[in-house]
């Protein structure tokens, strides 16, 4: 049985990724570039799971970079696990690194609202901190 071919909106739907980012994509090899039915893009199953795994992966917050050396390891003959933990572990790393300067953030805007609050602040303590030099 042969597979059936779709267009690229049906691949849009069926993936929730937008046409454009679709052609990006293409462009830039992280999906191999579709088939031609005549003007049209065709793709099958194999591409629906290829675009699936990186809308995955940039959901995880991984770099386009990142996606195309798991889409590397992923499509070897044999799978390299470690190497595909190294990229994970080091995207970990700045995932807890960027969850730091938001809990950071956080206090200092908590503690800003709390001075507006209280209203024992001569002006706008929000606007005092932020004017403030650092």
């Amino acid at each position: 049985m042969t597979e059936t071919a779709i267009a690229i909106g049906e691949l849009s739907r069926r993936t929730g990724c937008n046409i454009e980012t679709i052609r990006y994509y293409e462009r830039i090899g992280l999906i191999p570039r579709a088939a031609r039915r005549g003007r049209y893009r065709s793709y099958g199953g194999a591409d629906i799971a290829r675009l699936s795994f990186v809308r995955r992966a940039r959901v995880l917050g991984f770099t386009l970079e990142e996606i195309g050396a798991l889409l590397a390891i992923a499509t070897a003959g044999q799978v390299d696990c470690a190497e595909a933990r190294s990229i994970a572990s080091s995207h970990l790393a700045g995932v807890r690194k960027r969850l730091a300067d938001l809990q950071r953030m956080e206090r200092v805007l908590a503690e800003t609202v709390q001075a507006c609050d209280r209203g024992d602040h001569a002006g706008c303590p929000l606007i005092d901190t932020l004017s403030a030099e650092r």
